[in-house]
């Protein structure tokens, strides 16, 4: 009996102890979310310095430094249209300290066309929220002699119809949705289009004003070079005019009406993150969007937009859908 006992009570001991050990995940993540931040954190960007993605996470970065008083760090990983970004934040430890900032290019366009992509936009990452939504806008460099004479769409698609394959288009990388855009009103006006990929928007937007091509679907960094008239616009790839331009048309209006292109900026954790560390950076993205002066700066950018981890997700799943659409009907292919 006293063996027996003995043995029970060593029984109990170890049941005791499995499961604190099977508990001490839990009990970590609820502490380490509690106490978030307690180090800085580092927003990871895909994308060159200046542009879209890159000021939007400085801008949002400034604001989580001050509301949760520790330093956000920006560190620019540049690349294969995103994806070495988002590979870094995929395998990062799902903390809350290591953030994606990226656009919807590296996750609702990459993993269509690209075969070695090392993540999955669902189950690799915890949507946290987009930040802005950016409409492209259809520029040329009026000083560039290729394009003389192009003052709006018709004459630009009149003069691809002339010169087929000749006509350039730069993007900020093979797959990204400038890609997308310059393919998609080169497949609805029936014309060839020669496509140029950068490293990235701003690098873009130097090959438009270099004249090393002819025309671009350029970010709302171009805005300033459009008033200055170092660019010329000739439409903006949405259904609606955007408030900033209201003398440019919409491609909508122009005999295209199903053009509708934009791109969001928004935040990622590793998958795995704690929900509590999630919402924490999302209540304090919100807050800040919705600060005059921030949502100033941001408006800059882009139409400030935020929503839930659940809303971001929904998002993400529809537009996987609606480009694979757009990827087929424009015939886009690499590797």
């Amino acid at each position: 009996m006293q063996k027996q006992n003995a043995v029970r009570r060593q029984w109990l001991v170890a049941a005791s102890l499995a499961l604190a050990g099977a508990s001490l995940p839990s009990m970590a993540a609820a502490a380490s979310a509690d106490g978030y931040p307690q180090a800085p954190i580092k927003f990871v960007v895909g994308f060159s310095a200046g542009s879209t993605i890159d000021l939007v996470a400085r801008m949002v970065g400034d604001a989580l430094g001050t509301s949760l008083k520790q330093p956000v760090v920006v560190e620019n990983r540049t690349g294969a249209n995103g994806m070495l970004a988002a590979r870094t934040v995929a395998q990062a430890a799902p903390d809350g300290y290591t953030i994606l900032i990226s656009n919807s290019s590296s996750i609702t366009v990459n993993p269509l066309l690209y075969k070695d992509l090392q993540y999955d936009p669902l189950k690799d990452f915890a949507p946290v929220t987009t930040v802005v939504s950016v409409p492209f806008v259809l520029t040329v460099n009026p000083e560039n002699t290729r394009v003389k004479g192009v003052e709006d769409v018709k004459s630009l698609i009149d003069l691809a119809r002339k010169q087929p394959d000749t006509l350039s288009y730069g993007s900020a990388g093979n797959g990204n949705l400038m890609h997308l855009a310059g393919a998609q009103l080169a497949t609805m006006a029936d014309v060839r289009m020669l496509h140029v990929p950068y490293r990235g928007a701003a690098p873009m937007e130097a090959g438009l004003l270099a004249r090393e091509v002819d025309f671009g679907f350029d970010t709302l960094s171009g805005v300033p070079l459009i008033k200055a008239g170092k660019l010329r616009a000739l439409a903006v790839s949405t259904a609606k005019r955007w408030h900033d331009l209201p003398d440019v048309p919409a491609l909508a209006e122009l005999g295209y009406p199903d053009f509708d292109i934009s791109f969001w900026v928004g935040v990622f954790a590793p998958a795995g993150t704690p929900e509590p560390i999630v919402q924490r950076l999302n209540t304090a993205i919100a807050a800040a969007a919705k600060d005059p002066k921030v949502r100033e700066r941001l408006m800059q950018q882009g139409a400030p937009m935020t929503q839930t981890p659940a809303a971001f997700r929904q998002k993400i799943e529809e537009e996987l859908a609606q480009n694979a659409r757009l990827i087929q009907r424009a015939n886009i292919r690499l590797e």
